[in-house]
């Protein structure tokens, strides 16, 4: 019911505009009550991202999955391609939701929002490949590494949809990262 209702959001949101969809349109596209909406989204933003809701879970396992002795930036820029392959499955549809949201204030919190939470889930595996306590809020190194990745997906993002005729996302994304590390 989730991804009917995620899925029934993407498509309203862009045929008519964000600001545009109200809940009761999401509603009646998903012939669903407004009570079915409420019992599983909070709020129409987290029905817009529900269809990405456990992409940090699944970020993290890529990540937990590199190599134990990969330095961390490395193993961060190829625990992304999880990502990278989902954006890019779904090329033109996705880069007009990407665009939307980046565009869009509400929406651009709401996806910082969302790489908060994935900083959480990434941050013990990041400092185990630094050799640093993860508990220890004094060593700035695994938050560094993990904001400065996900500032390179935001910077990719934005570039992958501001032009009409993109370059695939992963080479977008390797431009943003190599430009604190060879890329990998």
């Amino acid at each position: 019911m989730r991804a009917e209702v995620a899925a029934a959001v993407q498509n309203l949101v862009l045929e008519r505009g964000y600001e545009e969809t109200t809940v009761e349109d999401i509603c009646a596209a998903a012939e669903i009550s407004r009570s079915t909406f409420f019992r599983y989204f909070p709020s129409k933003e987290d029905a817009l991202f529900g269809a990405v809701a456990d992409a940090g879970e699944r970020l993290r396992a890529a990540l937990t999955a590199r190599p134990p002795d990969e330095p961390p930036w490395v193993a961060m820029r190829r625990a992304l391609d999880v990502l990278i392959e989902q954006y890019e499955a779904h090329d033109e549809r996705i880069r007009r939701l990407t665009r939307l949201i980046v565009n869009t204030p509400a929406l651009a919190a709401r996806h910082r929002e969302k790489n908060a939470r994935w900083h959480a889930l990434l941050r013990p595996e990041v400092a185990r490949r630094l050799e640093a306590d993860p508990a220890d809020g004094s060593d700035p190194r695994a938050d560094a590494v993990i904001g400065a990745a996900l500032a390179c997906v935001e910077a990719a993002l934005t570039a992958w949809t501001s032009n009409d005729q993109p370059q695939p996302l992963a080479t977008i994304l390797d431009r943003a990262m190599g430009a604190f590390a060879p890329p990998a």
